[in-house]
């Protein structure tokens, strides 16, 4: 049998798989399926290095679906090729092509999705929110280049998706950084959900605008397996010229290619069903079989190219040294001397630490380096190639840092905390993929200032807090939120960050604060300090408001009124141990943070609500949008955050005169 009849027997018989299987599921995407259906055949049976035994070997070439709708062409393929999946890696099973009747299945891991959490290890990432997948293959092709690996990263995007604005984001990317080792593959069928696409998102304006970003494009037909294999081939020799121009083909594809019953608007995430199905569907594709195709095996026709041996890995074993002892070797101890550092500078002085003792640790920035202090690990120069400059495309930074989760690294995202907010689904998804991400946010909350509300991150911490609620596929808080109230906090935390595998959230400060700790303090995810022990009132804060909230102790100290002080610098947080404290104070607590409300305060209320016991609590946090102003002690009284304030809280809760 011809190459080209092979793939025409392989892609009929994988576009029957997504027929049947989203039959059974009552829900998916066939048509969509069908229309990748030559693609996947070409990359996974013929064009990949890879490993049906082991999918997630790590020198492996990778395949993104950023369309994940598409993922029963994928899994289809894997039954024919029997790849290995499962949640756990010691005991992983061969896909077999039954296995595929349980597609969506609760109990099942072949997700709706393509979701390497849920135990298929062929993916890098979560996808489905669409525009993503080609920033995560830049991660890819990132990890890749830095390892000297010679891996190709494929990524297929559909047309449709191609409006968004994150496609955009990483094409930039691509071509700025010119990653010849990531293939983008627009898969042009004509057609979205609700009908036919834009104009602008036709094959030919499609080619335009990448070739306006510095691509070489390749147009053709998606369904003929020869221009298929070319276009790939064309890809692939281009690896290792030092000269060469990242490559892009468009792909001009049928929806519900080989079933003329299922093709044009009206079958998106419809599976066929009854004589749908098999009078009209199947027996189309049955004619395109014959007619294509002869009654010999394909099986033979193919060879899968193995991947490179693995190198070894070294492993990190190196302990963070204190702040103290890396800023004398920085030539800082006038700045230790002082008394006061801002956390955003601890921050980038902690990234120059661990770029040192740990080689996965990357750093990604936002053309914000000189503010988040990522550029103190940038100007390192045995470190520099491991920062990546991300520029004003926040959500790409994200997927591209969970690219590189997957190949393996330690990424460290950092931008404003205000614009983080933009990225807020590119961060679930990486949630949901599992990536070892560190999000960095400076600037953080009302104490600005000067910049006003529209830098000003004031619902991060009630967003991010949703992520402590719940646990992720290890069993962990979503994500844990971080806010260090000194440097010795903030150094100590990004230390901690590196060490734990999941995703993080830190807030830092512009403003400088007063060290509050020393190196022998040690911090912990999940933990809090307590500054002060009183048997009155609790003060809960965190950041700034740990500073504010300590002023408000000596007024009340004066006053004859013990509060007692937390530094609730992690949430989620021990809930027992805060409980008891709370319980030796009367019950009365008072919840300090310089955002809007859903965060601390919120996460006190439920301990005390799940604990049954009597209690008073207020809260105390931004309940207005506010406006710039000189100073942060400005800020927070035109927002009562004052240490005045906070007395004044405790004296109305205590009902003192």
């Amino acid at each position: 049998m011809s190459f080209e009849a092979a793939i025409h027997s392989q892609a009929i018989e994988i576009g029957r798989l997504s027929l049947e299987m989203t039959a059974a599921a009552g829900s998916g995407h066939p048509t969509t399926s069908l229309s990748i259906a030559h693609l996947v055949t070409v990359l996974m049976f013929d064009t990949m290095r890879w490993s049906p035994d082991y999918p997630d070997y790590p020198t492996s070439d990778r395949l993104v679906l950023s369309e994940g709708h598409a993922v029963p062409a994928v899994y289809a393929a894997c039954a024919k090729l029997g790849v290995m999946y499962g949640k756990d890696p010691a005991n992983r099973r061969k896909l077999k092509v039954e296995d595929l009747n349980n597609l969506r299945e609760l109990s099942s891991e072949l997700d709706g999705h393509p979701n390497p959490m849920e135990g298929f290890p062929f993916f890098d990432a979560a996808t489905g929110s669409l525009g993503q997948g080609l920033s995560v293959a830049a991660g890819l092709g990132e990890a890749a280049r830095l390892d000297g690996l010679d891996r190709c990263i494929y990524c297929i995007i559909g047309d449709g998706e191609s409006r968004e604005g994150q496609v955009a984001e990483a094409l930039d990317y691509i071509a700025e950084r010119k990653l010849t080792n990531v293939l983008p593959i627009f898969n042009c069928n004509n057609y979205g959900q609700t009908g036919k696409v834009s104009d602008q998102q036709s094959a030919e304006v499609i080619t335009k605008k990448l070739q306006a970003f510095g691509f070489e494009t390749l147009v053709i037909d998606g369904h003929k397996p020869d221009a298929i294999k070319e276009a790939f081939e064309a890809f692939t020799e281009r690896q290792g010229q030092a000269d060469a121009t990242p490559l892009a083909i468009v792909a001009k594809t049928v929806k519900g290619w080989g079933c003329p019953s299922m093709q044009g608007g009206g079958w998106h995430g419809k599976p066929a069903s009854g004589d749908a199905l098999q009078q009209r569907a199947l027996a189309e594709l049955d004619e395109r079989r014959i007619e294509l195709t002869s009654s010999v095996s394909a099986s033979d026709v193919f060879e899968i190219q193995p991947p490179a041996e693995a190198p070894a890995r070294a492993e990190q074993t190196r302990d963070l040294p204190g702040l103290a002892e890396t800023m004398r070797s920085m030539d800082m101890e006038s700045v230790m001397h002082a008394g006061r550092l801002a956390t955003r500078k601890a921050y980038g002085i902690a990234l120059r630490a661990l770029g040192g003792i740990n080689d996965d640790v990357v750093v990604l920035d936002a053309d914000v380096s000189n503010s988040t202090f990522a550029e103190t690990f940038a100007k390192q120069s045995d470190l520099a190639d491991r920062f990546f400059e991300c520029k004003i495309a926040e959500q790409n930074m994200v997927s591209v840092g969970a690219g590189m989760s997957a190949a393996g690294k330690i990424p460290f995202c950092s931008t404003f905390s205000k614009f983080f907010a933009r990225a807020y689904d590119q961060i679930e998804m990486a949630i949901n993929s599992g990536a070892n991400i560190k999000l960095v946010g400076s600037h953080s909350g009302v104490t600005l200032a000067a910049d006003g509300p529209s830098q000003m991150s004031l619902p991060d911490v009630a967003w991010f807090r949703a992520w402590t609620t719940m646990k992720d596929h290890r069993g962990n808080p979503g994500c844990y939120i971080l806010q260090p109230a000194d440097a010795y906090a903030a150094y100590a935390l990004t230390g901690v960050m590196a060490e734990y595998e999941g995703a993080c959230y830190m807030r830092t400060l512009r403003a400088e604060t007063e060290f509050i700790y020393s190196d022998d303090q040690v911090f912990n995810l999940g933990g809090f300090e307590v500054l002060h022990e009183g048997r009155d009132v609790v003060l809960c804060a965190a950041g700034y408001m740990v500073h504010e909230a300590n002023k408000a102790i000596e007024t009340l100290d004066a006053a004859g009124v013990s509060a007692t002080l937390v530094d609730l610098y992690s949430l989620p947080f021990d809930t027992d141990k805060l409980l008891d404290i709370i319980a030796a104070n009367n019950g009365y607590v008072i919840s300090i943070e310089d955002n809007y409300g859903g965060g601390i305060g919120s996460a006190i209320a439920d301990s005390l609500v799940g604990s049954g016991d009597g209690f008073t609590l207020e809260q105390m946090h931004v309940r207005h949008i506010p406006k710039s102003g000189r100073t942060p002690e400005e800020l927070l009284a035109s927002c009562g955050l004052t240490s005045q304030d906070i007395v004044k809280q405790v004296m109305s809760v205590l009902q003192v005169v």
